[in-house]
């Protein structure tokens, strides 16, 4: 599934990836490849985006926000102050503070 975060200030993540793990308001859930149509409001917390590899990511001053987890080479994380995400058809969308 395609996963694309955008900002206020610029487009932070595009990518295919395997599955996204976001802080909801009633806790942390997870979007897997082919999951239901759904539209949720974050709050403050980590999104953690589970990649098959790197090696195709840029970690350049624009996607700074974006790190790599210290545990797992194929988690990275983003930290949010709020947002909301919308999944329809393999495209996750996610609007972040």
């Amino acid at each position: 599934m395609n996963l694309e975060i955008v900002s206020p200030e610029a487009t932070l993540f595009n990518s295919e990836v395997d599955s996204v793990a976001l802080p909801g308001i009633n806790g942390e859930f997870q979007i897997l490849n082919d999951h239901a149509a759904i539209v949720s409001i974050l709050t403050e917390g980590t999104i953690k985006i589970h990649t098959h590899t790197q090696s195709h990511l840029e970690f350049d001053a624009l996607h700074s926000e974006v790190n790599p987890h210290h545990d797992d080479n194929k988690v990275l994380t983003l930290k949010i102050k709020s947002g909301t995400i919308e999944m329809k058809d393999n495209k996750v969308i996610v609007l972040v503070d």
